[in-house]
């Protein structure tokens, strides 16, 4: 028999060189809902991208990319 079971979403930004995990505030907003939460509480995110979602263990990753600082 299978069961499915709904992977946890977990956030991930990249500020001053550490990895900082961000827990899912309420499952049923969009990624782009999470990134504009967390920017009241990290500033560098009112710049930032979200990446692609990958699959790590039993967790969804979304990756906070800031675009600050590069060129093109």
């Amino acid at each position: 028999m299978l069961v499915a079971t709904q992977l946890q979403r977990v956030f991930i930004l990249k500020d001053k060189g550490q990895e900082i995990e961000l827990a899912d505030p309420n499952i049923k907003w969009s990624p782009q809902s999470v990134l504009n939460f967390y920017a009241n509480t990290y500033p560098i995110l009112t710049t930032a991208k979200i990446s692609a979602p990958k699959i790590n263990e039993d967790t969804v990753q979304y990756r906070f990319e800031s675009v600050m600082g590069t060129k093109g």
